[in-house]
């Protein structure tokens, strides 16, 4: 056990020279991706591919630690078996609004943990063949998860892979709750 805290100790005594930017700074970082997007409890549903954009800025409080927030527009919902129709698919878009603590444990690599409230701004249900339905499950107005992931930066690029982790309802009279798999890739401008 001695051993283990030992070198402990010292892992996080060297990442203190880890942080790609300096302890103070603040940056912006314009972000373009996909994401892959679920819903928990509903049986036969299969992830909806889209896309994630935004906005994210961060200050490096220290060689090892920083906090991130951010505005993303995010594709969410399912494809599946929505009441009567077969093969629809459940558009659930959000403007989402993570906030970030970031640990760096090697030079580029951070892992990442925060909370993120989001505002659902679309739900729709199209099914093949057929005319698009509004609210045929009513969307909760506000949806809130936990992200975790980890990202990576060399030269002001940043490829950052996160799971957003839902725990509020997504729909009204349901137990089913968002679960989103991210991948973006962002530049960052330091200010």
């Amino acid at each position: 056990m001695k051993k283990i805290m030992l070198v402990a100790a010292l892992m996080l005594s060297s990442v203190a020279t880890f942080a790609q930017h300096a302890v103070g700074s603040f940056n912006l970082q314009p972000k373009v991706g996909v994401s892959i997007a679920n819903v928990t409890e509903f049986k036969g549903t299969d992830p909806r591919v889209g896309i994630v954009a935004g906005l994210e800025g961060e200050y490096q409080a220290t060689d090892i630690f920083s906090v991130s927030a951010g505005v993303l527009y995010s594709m969410q919902g399912a494809k599946g078996n929505w009441g009567n129709l077969i093969d629809a698919t459940n558009r659930l878009d959000y403007i989402n609004v993570p906030i970030m603590a970031n640990v760096y444990v090697v030079k580029g690599l951070a892992v990442k943990l925060g909370v993120q409230p989001g505002f659902n701004v679309s739900n729709k249900i199209s099914a093949n063949n057929r005319a698009t339905v509004d609210n045929l499950v009513k969307a909760q107005s506000v949806d809130v998860a936990i992200p975790v992931g980890v990202s990576y930066e060399y030269n002001n690029f940043q490829l950052d892979a996160r799971y957003n982790w839902g725990v509020s309802k997504a729909y009204e009279g349901s137990k089913a709750k968002n679960s989103v798999f991210q991948i973006t890739l962002g530049y960052k401008f330091d200010l």
